[in-house]
């Protein structure tokens, strides 16, 4: 009993990071505007390394390579099915142009399946013991913090208020909790098919970064600021390789 509160409580905790962006919600309106394309390739950054420093190693400690990356282009697949759903739905729907980015619900999507595996990893590393388990759960904490907040530049540069961006990220972060209550209830079964999630979100994570937002950075027409955007992307990227450093 006590490793399914402590997981409900630690996958918890790793939700309310999503919150962190709620510092820029106190920022003006045009100097968000400028700093946005940074943070979309920040998230850039961050998403592909995401998807390539920890998921697929991650998935690759229980299958082959080969299994990983037909899960990996399955996911991939998926969400361009997704997007072409979603955007000939509310397109086809509103009568004219979007208002608001397509790619932003694929990114809460794909970034809610990673909430929700975070929190099937949080409940196995309790099941394991306690000190697993905080060990565990502050490695996420760290994982999730640039995270985050590259969502909530998504979020925002996709047409979303910044109310609302706040809000529908933390409704994301939230399937951590619902990951660790599954994972402990239903540990020894659902443990076999994690790794077969981490491919499957890694490949949509890959097509998110590849497919919208790094072609947003291409539409900079000044080629110093497209330079620092890239730089940003980097940035991304090697923060999350450093974490992977600090908690492996």
């Amino acid at each position: 009993m006590m490793p399914l509160i402590y997981s409900l409580i630690a996958a918890f905790v790793v939700s309310l990071v999503s919150l962190v962006s709620i510092v820029f919600i106190g920022l003006k309106e045009e100097f968000l505007k400028k700093i946005l394309l940074l943070l979309v390739g920040f998230s850039a950054g961050a998403m592909m390394a995401g998807a390539l420093l920890h998921l697929i190693p991650e998935a690759a400690e229980s299958l082959d390579m080969q299994s990983i990356g037909l899960a990996a282009i399955f996911g991939f697949s998926i969400f361009f099915i997704l997007e072409r759903v979603l955007h000939w739905h509310h397109c086809h729907k509103s009568g004219g142009e979007c208002d608001v980015h397509i790619f932003a619900y694929t990114n809460l999507i794909g970034d809610g399946l990673h909430n929700f595996l975070d929190g099937v990893v949080i409940a196995a590393a309790f099941a394991a013991g306690w000190q697993v388990g905080m060990v565990t759960t502050l490695a996420v904490i760290m994982h999730e913090l640039p995270q985050e907040i590259s969502d909530f530049g998504v979020l925002i540069y996709a047409g979303f208020t910044k109310g609302k961006a706040l809000l529908y990220n933390f409704i994301s972060a939230l399937l951590a909790v619902f990951g660790a209550l599954i994972g402990s209830l239903i540990a020894e079964q659902i443990q076999a098919f994690v790794p077969w999630l981490l491919a499957l979100a890694a490949g949509g994570f890959i097509y998110i970064c590849a497919s919208d937002l790094i072609p947003e950075l291409h539409k900079e027409k000044k080629l110093s600021k497209s330079l620092f955007s890239f730089a940003i992307f980097g940035l991304g990227v090697a923060l999350m390789w450093a974490f992977k450093i600090i908690f492996e």
